[in-house]
């Protein structure tokens, strides 16, 4: 198979792309399509492509998870790969302890709940 990497297609066909928020994933493959790729075949191969793009840093994913969704060139390459997993680290962090406390304190009015549901059960026959 001589001829460019699908990354280098999907970089050509989204740089090329005037959309403000992205070019969906659907528009790519007609892109890729026009251009003379065989995207029936190689489906898996797009979708892998993507994601290893979105997670270098060459492209921004603006919509969706995982393969779906729109996909634009970002503007610093470092700069998006260094943002995301502080957030994520960040906003773990606070969750688990978070967590802890609304769950022991939950289980407690859910059996005065269950309780008081019997008790209105038995009132209304």
């Amino acid at each position: 198979p001589a001829g460019p990497s699908v990354t280098e297609l999907i970089t050509k066909a989204v740089s090329a792309s005037k959309e403000r928020k992205g070019l969906s994933l659907a528009a790519l493959k007609k892109a890729l399509a026009a251009g003379g790729y065989d995207v029936e075949k190689n489906n898996s191969r797009i979708k892998l492509g993507l994601k290893s793009l979105v997670s270098k840093g060459t492209l921004v994913q603006t919509k969706g998870t995982g393969a779906s969704g729109s996909f634009r060139l970002s503007k610093k390459p470092g700069e998006v790969k260094e943002k995301a997993p502080k957030k994520r680290a960040a906003a773990a962090k606070p969750k688990k302890p978070a967590a802890k406390k609304p769950a022991s304190a939950a289980k407690k009015p859910k059996k005065a709940v269950t309780a008081k549901k019997s008790l209105k059960k038995v009132k209304k026959p």
